[in-house]
């Protein structure tokens, strides 16, 4: 059976080649901070991959001034909202009402939705009771967005040729009404330029250095029309490219020629790539698949981060193809009696020394018969440091069976970023070895 659900078209709308749009979340559940709005970041990806530009995201509270307000905020900004939220069939969803007294429209019966509605309740042994018949009620002269996973339909109007989508806030629902209508509509009736994003991760340098670096490189970005983002996160920077146009192959050109020119002023920070739509790939996930290419194994003595790199090793389908195990070594006692780590070492320079971590990497090679050991030891925090060895001073070794390394870095004074900026260091420090290893 199929369901003609109104006379009005994505045409009639009039919508612009370079489109703008917001998104506008709706419950005082997001406001308080009760869920998370994952809706939004959803919505926005789907856009940016369709050629639609996302210029404004926000949440607004279950209330009718609240929500018009905003309505008349995003005509001034946008050309197309998208609104997730507030369209069940209790009291506390006042989205439809709004919406309906916002365009002037009254709600009227759509005997096409109250078949779905039905037949929703039909297939699960219920009756439809008065409030689940109120769903099929519409503003009058909308497009109405067919839901294939629940009761609330989707509402497309227009106002000052700024297009308004309303869809349920339950994302199983939204994200099918999306997929199922309003992406392919979009696409179908407009032409929409491309949006091109790539992602550079680095890890070893701040922004702050990274900008120094490369502000020549920058400066002359706007020439290709690209634009660049500096995306900090504890452990590493990823420096997002972006640019918009008509033809696709031609952005990926302009923006591959720009990151070569940028791997050669900071090629020894780069581990990676993300692009834009896909799963960003890992550290832990690049290391792992450097050892499985090459049939080798890893082994790890974790102090200071209390084994969080062995966790993001083994959160990895398959990691016993290269994960050998862990040691946790986290008093001098465990260093000395599971590692042999050599007692004077403790009297004499400590356990946060390049002396002790290369013997916790040397003697794990040599425990769990290994092709590669990394060890770690530091001053996580708050407390503990002093002023030769503050908060923050990490030990990282690095030891296959020709030779040793260790590395020492000054990390900070907050404890949780100490250990993640550890474990991204010796990831990455792991991975530069692994590379120069015939």
């Amino acid at each position: 059976m199929v369901l003609i659900f109104s006379n009005f078209t994505i045409k009639d709308t009039v919508l612009r080649n370079n489109m703008k749009a917001e998104i506008l979340t709706i419950g005082d559940e997001i406001l308080i901070g009760q869920i998370t709005n994952t809706n939004s970041v959803w919505i926005a990806q789907e856009l940016n991959m369709l050629g639609i530009t996302v210029v404004h995201m926000a949440s607004v509270s279950d209330d009718e001034t609240a929500i018009v307000n905003a309505f008349d905020a995003a005509i001034n900004r946008a050309n197309i909202v998208f609104i997730t939220g507030g369209l069940g069939p209790t009291k506390d969803d006042i989205t439809k009402k709004t919406f309906s007294n916002y365009f002037n429209a009254k709600l009227i019966l759509d005997e096409n939705v109250l078949k779905i509605v039905s037949s929703f309740f039909i297939k699960r042994g219920r009756e439809v009771g008065e409030i689940n018949r109120q769903q099929a009620f519409v503003p009058e002269g909308c497009f109405v967005i067919p839901n294939p996973n629940g009761t609330a339909p989707g509402m497309w109007m227009k106002k000052n040729d700024t297009v308004f989508i309303s869809m349920p806030g339950v994302p199983y629902e939204m994200k099918a009404m999306m997929a199922e209508t309003v992406l392919p509509k979009l696409k179908k009736e407009n032409t929409l330029p491309f949006i091109y994003h790539k992602t550079v991760l680095t890890q070893g340098m701040g922004e702050s250095a990274i900008a120094e670096i490369i502000e020549d490189w920058e400066n002359n970005l706007a020439a290709k029309k690209i634009k660049l983002a500096y995306l900090p996160q504890s452990g590493m920077v990823r420096l997002r490219l972006s640019t918009i146009g008509p033809d696709l192959n031609t952005l990926k050109k302009n923006v591959d020629e720009e990151i070569i020119k940028l791997s050669a002023l900071i090629e020894n920070h780069i581990f990676g790539y993300e692009n834009y739509g896909e799963e960003a790939p890992t550290l832990q996930k690049i290391v792992s698949d450097l050892l499985r290419d090459k049939k080798q194994t890893i082994a790890l003595a974790e102090s200071c981060t209390g084994g969080y790199i062995a966790s993001l090793f083994t959160s990895i389908p398959g990691a016993s193809e290269i994960f050998k195990g862990a040691i946790v070594p986290y008093t001098n006692t465990a260093k000395h009696e599971l590692l042999q780590v050599e007692q004077k070492l403790f009297l004499t320079v400590g356990a946060v020394s390049k002396e002790c971590v290369e013997q916790l990497a040397v003697n794990t090679l040599k425990k769990f018969n290994s092709d590669y050991a990394l060890s770690v030891s530091g001053i996580a925090g708050p407390s503990g440091g002093t002023a030769e060895k503050p908060v923050g001073l990490v030990w990282i070794a690095i030891a296959n069976k020709e030779k040793v390394q260790a590395f020492k870095f000054i990390f900070g004074d907050n404890r949780q970023r100490n250990i993640v900026m550890t474990a991204s260091s010796a990831l990455n420090l792991l991975r530069k070895f692994i590379l120069k290893q015939p």
